[in-house]
Formats: structure tokens, C-alpha cells, sequence
């Protein structure tokens, strides 16, 4: 059996990985200016500074876990 080598170049790489960060800085966006709005005691423990840096440090997790458990009643806006 031959072994079957596909080659990709930067250009390729680029357009495949392309919408998946366009994505991840979306989401991280939201979710810093989702934050930014809401008073502290919209959020959950009370403490912004620590979804802050969940969402910035862990890449596209923080902000999904900011969005789906960090925020409580109310919207940010």
C-alpha cells in the first residue's frame, strides 16, 4: 500500500485555521465587554478580576465558561 502524502502550504494552513481564531477573538470580545457592563454582583463569587483573567488566560474555554456559569441574573447591558 502506497503511503499517501498531502502537502499544505502556509497559504492553506492559514485559510483552515483562520475562522477558528477569528472565532476565539469573538468570543473572547463578547465576553470582555459582556463583562465589563455588568455590576459585580452580576457576577459570579462577586469578583470580576478573577472572570477577567479566566477569560484571557484560558483560551476559548475562559470565555465560554464566563457566558455559560459566570454571569447571574440580569444582562450586561
Amino acid at each position: 500500500m502506497d503511503n499517501l502524502v498531502i502537502t499544505m502550504d502556509n497559504s492553506t494552513i492559514l485559510l483552515a485555521v483562520l475562522p477558528l481564531i477569528i472565532i476565539a477573538l469573538g468570543l473572547d470580545i463578547y465576553a470582555l465587554v459582556d463583562l465589563y457592563n455588568r455590576d459585580p454582583s452580576q457576577v459570579k463569587g462577586g469578583n470580576k478580576w478573577t472572570w477577567l483573567l479566566i477569560i484571557l488566560l484560558i483560551n476559548t474555554i475562559g470565555p465560554i465558561l464566563y457566558l455559560v456559569v459566570g454571569r447571574t441574573e440580569g444582562n450586561g447591558y
